[in-house]
């Protein structure tokens, strides 16, 4: 046998085959995504998707409204400015709380240094908090503690609180154990655990979720205004019932400006930390 054959031998040994897919796996492979195909199917009339041919039909009052939102109106750019400033400081303390909260939170429900008596009740609350939309609880304070920015701190402390342990809890599942079990080998009570061995570990992550929540909190402070609870959200509410659309397109503006700030500030404070 020559050395080329050999060599040849040699490689086809060394080369894995394929991997071939089970007929099971081709089977639930079909049942997802079939079933996935079939749901989308009979949503179309759920959805009403049958009907975007209204967005042809009413074209001319489309074309009213866009040529206003193009001629923006900065007359009132004061009040503009000073309310989305108001909307930051809402989801800026509103986030701070639900940091508060959620560190407390996350921890507890975290399977790796709770024990389970204590893991499911805080993961019942966490879920009870996240499934309350914004909206309804920011409606609940504002009976509780009347109109005004208040109401949206509250709102997007208690909602964001939950989103946050969510993640706070799923990033200490999910560290080394290594450094717990060296700080546990010197005596250490569990309180020494958490300060010198978990805590390090996921700080960073900590903080990116904390500065990822502040920026859609910012959005969400907009949206909270449209039911009197602060905010600039209240002012956009006010203009669209007057059509003041121009005056809206100036409020839109400022929002993404705000927005897109925010966003260069977190992403400076990410590569800082992380």
């Amino acid at each position: 046998m020559t050395d080329a054959s050999l060599t040849g031998a040699a490689a086809a040994a060394i080369i894995p085959k394929a991997p071939v897919k089970s007929a099971g796996a081709w089977a639930l492979d079909i049942l997802i995504w079939g079933g996935l195909a079939v749901l989308l199917l009979i949503s179309i009339d759920a959805v009403d998707l049958g009907n975007l041919s209204r967005l042809i039909t009413n074209s001319a009052n489309i074309q009213t409204f866009a040529a206003d939102l193009l001629r923006p109106n900065f007359a009132d750019w004061r009040l503009f400015v000073g309310k989305m400033w108001e909307t930051i400081q809402i989801a800026l303390w509103g986030t701070f709380l639900a940091v508060f909260l959620g560190v407390p939170m996350g921890l507890a429900a975290a399977r790796n240094i709770a024990p389970v008596w204590v893991v499911q009740p805080v993961r019942w609350i966490m879920n009870m908090l996240r499934s309350i939309p914004d909206l309804v609880m920011g409606l609940l304070f504002v009976v509780a503690v009347g109109l005004g920015p208040l109401a949206g701190v509250l709102a997007i402390a208690l909602n964001t609180a939950g989103v946050l342990a969510k993640l706070f809890s799923e990033a200490v599942e999910s560290i080394d154990k290594g450094p717990v079990e060296g700080v546990r080998a010197t005596g250490a009570s569990k309180l020494h655990e958490i300060v010198w061995g978990v805590i390090p570990q996921v700080a960073p992550l900590w903080t990116s979720f904390a500065l990822y929540r502040f920026e859609s909190n910012s959005r969400s402070a907009t949206v909270l205004g449209l039911i009197g609870a602060g905010g600039i959200g209240q002012v956009l509410f006010d203009r669209m019932n007057g059509f003041a659309f121009r005056d809206v397109s100036a409020v839109v503006i400022v929002v993404i400006v705000a927005v897109t700030l925010i966003d260069f500030l977190s992403q400076a404070m990410r590569r800082r930390l992380l």
